[in-house]
């Protein structure tokens, strides 16, 4: 007899647990028991306000990175949208089957505000990441920080609050100075031609063939992301490797 779903009644109550539906050989199940993020919040949390509406986990943007270099998710829509339907994504971010997934547009954000400046007070001075002409951002301090500043005469006389021009490339600038005086910027430059085949790897397999994100920050931000990848699968098949068996020695 052919058989048929029963929808005549629904169910009113289900019992259900991600950990129970990944596979136990599931390549996030393997990356999850080499990673650890525990450092994450301690690291981040100076940069963060004491007030204020509470920002997204940084450990879940994190982890949602991962997933998307990992498994060739470019777009972070995409990534957004898989991590909302693929059960095995959302056990490796710590999301329950009812939390709600980040909007894209938190990537973004958070890349704009990981910059920060500090004034002499101890306060921070922060920018929307909108770039304006001649390639530049504006990092502005809070008017009500300035206002009850005792420097603000001499900080900044003329303007409600204290602001700092930035060329969106003076990290990048600051850094390649900095190394091309060094012995390691040579040594770097004897070293290339060994990771010519990880970036064949890259481009191959983590379909980083272009970049999405702009400046020399992005590239930077999506060749680590994708590096840390490449890293962890790495690490997952020496961990599962089995050990070598000892050598046997018979006496006759």
């Amino acid at each position: 007899m052919m058989g048929r779903l029963n929808h005549d009644q629904g169910q009113l109550f289900y019992s259900f647990s991600l950990e129970e539906v990944v596979p136990d050989d599931h390549l996030v199940r393997k990356i999850a028991a080499v990673l650890d993020l525990s450092w994450v919040r301690a690291e981040l949390a100076p940069h963060y306000p004491n007030s204020g509406r509470p920002s997204i986990d940084p450990e879940l943007i994190i982890r949602m990175l991962i997933i998307g270099y990992v498994f060739a998710i470019r777009s972070e829509r995409a990534l957004c949208r898989d991590v909302q339907v693929n059960l095995a994504y959302r056990w490796f971010c710590g999301l329950s089957i009812e939390d709600r997934i980040p909007d894209h547009s938190a990537f973004s954000r958070a890349r704009n505000e990981r910059y920060v400046y500090i004034c002499p007070m101890g306060k921070l001075l922060k920018t929307t990441g909108r770039i304006l002409s001649e390639h530049m951002l504006r990092y502005i301090a809070s008017t009500r920080d300035c206002g009850a500043c005792p420097l603000k005469s001499k900080c900044c006389p003329n303007t409600p609050a204290r602001m700092i021009p930035r060329d969106v490339n003076e990290d990048a600038r600051d850094t390649a100075r900095a190394l091309s005086r060094t012995e390691a910027f040579e040594q770097s430059r004897r070293d290339r031609k060994r990771v010519e085949m990880l970036f064949a790897h890259l481009k191959r397999i983590f379909r980083l063939n272009r970049l999405r994100l702009r400046g020399p920050r992005g590239a930077q931000d999506e060749f680590t992301l994708a590096a840390i990848a490449q890293n962890l699968c790495k690490l997952v098949n020496l961990v599962a490797r089995p050990p070598p068996l000892a050598a046997v020695c018979v006496v006759a």
